[in-house]
């Protein structure tokens, strides 16, 4: 079946409203608008597990990593608040998604962590797959189990399109509804205060990638080239090339929902539909 969602969502804990904070309660009130209205429209849709995309797990030199355990767990005690959950990874998605990666000669490898059973086993949740899983299916009854797949950034732009469409083909392949989110902050140079100091570079590329939704794309991101978002320090465009491997096929049009760099970094919402 082919997908029935997909999206852009950030992952900065700011976007959920508990985890604001305290002395500024409206801080990114745009972007939790727009993770609001990508929980609604991804509940509308009825999938029934999430394909997410995230830069902030696993890195595999010279691979792609998809996660082969029982569930995924994780916090955001880190970033000051206390908000924790555990999901299901649908594990037959995920080793389908890894074995049609590997058969358009994409290097990939299934990772697991602790007991040595996979089918017991818990792995990590980073917070680029906890933030979008707030709003999207991870505090559902039932919850929507997840298959989660890293990038590598040390393989070529060309490599993540074809991914894309390996993960494309192999949610077509199955007979689920599947959704496809590609977790994304962008550019992390805005303000010379935060940790990655400031480089106009962030700016630009963030308005680089506002300018092809507002020009009626929002999907031809390998235009903009790595070392362009290298430069701007963005966290997004490997799982946008993904992404735009995923939907190329299937005349997907993408709508963005917000965009604001209300602390250091970009924050972008975005739906796709057919």
């Amino acid at each position: 079946m082919p997908l029935v969602f997909a999206c852009i969502a950030p992952h900065g804990s700011i976007a959920i409203p508990e985890a604001k904070p305290k002395d500024r309660p409206s801080l990114a009130s745009a972007t939790t608008a727009g993770m609001q209205e990508l929980g609604r429209r991804f509940a509308a849709a009825q999938p029934d597990v999430s394909i997410v995309l995230t830069p902030h797990n696993i890195h595999v030199e010279g691979a792609m990593a998809v996660i082969d355990a029982a569930a995924v767990s994780g916090d955001l005690v880190q970033w000051g608040s206390a908000i924790s959950l555990r999901i299901p990874v649908d594990r037959e998605l995920a080793l389908a998604v890894r074995d049609a990666i590997r058969e358009d000669g994409v290097p990939v490898v299934a990772v697991s962590y602790g007991a040595n059973d996979p089918a017991s086993a818990v792995f990590p949740m980073d917070w680029a797959v906890l933030i979008p899983a707030h709003f999207m299916g991870g505090r559902t009854e039932p919850q929507v189990p997840v298959a989660i797949v890293a990038p590598a950034r040390d393989l070529s732009d060309e490599v993540h399109v074809r991914a894309g469409r390996s993960i494309g083909r192999a949610a077509a392949a199955s007979q689920k509804r599947v959704a496809l989110i590609a977790s994304c902050d962008h550019g992390h140079g805005h303000d010379a205060k935060g940790p990655y100091g400031f480089t106009p570079k962030s700016k630009e590329f963030d308005e680089a990638v506002v300018a092809l939704f507002r020009g009626g794309d929002g999907l031809r991101f390998s235009g903009l080239g790595s070392a362009f978002a290298r430069e701007a320090k963005a966290d997004s465009y490997w799982q946008m090339l993904m992404l735009e491997g995923a939907l190329a096929h299937d005349r997907w049009k993408g709508e963005l929902l917000s965009y604001e760099a209300p602390t250091y970094f970009g924050m972008l919402c975005a739906s796709y539909a057919r």
